[in-house]
């Protein structure tokens, strides 16, 4: 078997916030958090959905504080590591130092992927507290080979040791990660992350083209629990690296207990491609736009189809969520006037 090379961080405790409307208990953390532990995962995300400091009126309150289920997820390892999501402008520098003080060891610092120069001051943070500190270029999709290298150049430049790539509207296909994560390795002396979404049924086959392609860390949730479609699924990415000859580090049975027995049970619905899953892909949204999505459909008595294709149209990123309403009510004055 090869030699494990690449870290597995799972993401269900904040990729899967998004799937859960912010409603993690810290006893479904606690349990996550000790299955993860017991079956060799290094690290895991805690956040909201829309990382430290996300709980608001805009991306939706968390049912408990996000510090609190940091605090216990960290409480339940022994040898795994609390990772935790900032966006620059949704967190504050204030929202990392305390989850430090709660037991956080990794921050994730996510920005558009045009736009790392804003997380500069928050990667150099990270770097003081001690942290392992990673620079996540979201909606990799949206930007041609030589700005994404340009992009995780100025991550590391600040002090980041992981660069993501992610596929955050679940877009790509198998080549585009493949020339995307081989320009970062050629250009880069740090490690190099990469996060899928499956809303085109590609996130395994995503995943299997990054690893081939260099990359170091890859990310996957329990059952798939992420935003839209979801993620690689944690537990069967294991027992596909273990098929291909990559020596993962990970108990697979470990990991399909806490998949199955803990994560199973408080999912609100199975992770599957939906048609608006499928719409968000195909027209490259934003993955935790979905739910947002449905609640605006249903409001405003319009396909929820239709508002994704215009906002894939009108290229909205993470923290455009207002538009999501805004669009959903266009389409509803042009259905009346038609009606009319």
């Amino acid at each position: 078997m090869t030699e494990r090379s690449f870290e597995i961080l799972d993401v269900s405790l904040r990729d899967g916030s998004h799937a859960m409307k912010h409603s993690f208990t810290e006893e479904q953390v606690r349990a996550t958090a000790k299955g993860l532990d017991a079956a060799g995962v290094n690290y895991f995300e805690v956040s909201h959905g829309d990382g430290l400091g996300g709980s608001s009126l805009q991306y939706g309150f968390s049912k408990v504080d996000e510090l609190k289920l940091i605090e216990a997820a960290a409480d339940e390892c022994e040898n795994a590591k609390v990772s935790v999501l900032l966006i620059p402008g949704i967190g504050i520098k204030e929202d990392l130092q305390e989850a430090v003080k709660v037991g956080a060891k990794m921050v994730r610092v996510a920005t558009h992927v045009t736009e790392a120069d804003v997380a500069a001051q928050h990667i150099a943070l990270g770097r003081e507290l001690g942290l392992k500190t990673v620079g996540f270029l979201m909606m990799a999709h949206m930007a041609p080979v030589e700005k994404v290298v340009e992009q995780a150049k100025l991550f590391e430049s600040y002090g980041a040791e992981i660069v993501y790539v992610t596929d955050s509207a679940g877009y790509m296909l198998p080549n585009d990660v493949t020339e995307r994560i081989s320009a970062l390795k050629q250009s880069i002396g740090c490690e190099i992350g990469f996060h899928a979404h499956n809303n085109l049924s590609m996130a395994m086959a995503n995943t299997i083209a990054a690893v081939e392609a260099g990359a170091t860390y890859i990310d996957g949730s329990l059952r798939a629990l992420g935003a839209g479609a979801g993620n690689t699924q944690t537990e069967v990415m294991a027992a596909v690296l273990e098929r291909l000859g990559y020596n993962t580090g990970i108990d697979l049975y470990k990991l399909m207990d806490v998949a199955n027995d803990v994560v199973a049970k408080f999912m609100q619905r199975p992770q599957e491609i939906t048609g608006s899953g499928l719409i968000m892909g195909y027209s490259g949204v934003y993955s935790s736009f979905l739910l947002h999505t449905q609640a605006a459909a249903q409001k405003f008595g319009v396909d929820e189809r239709d508002i994704l294709v215009e906002l894939g149209r009108m290229k909205a990123v993470g923290g455009q969520e207002d538009l999501i309403y805004d669009v959903a009510q266009q389409f509803a004055l042009k259905k009346q006037k038609v009606e009319v």
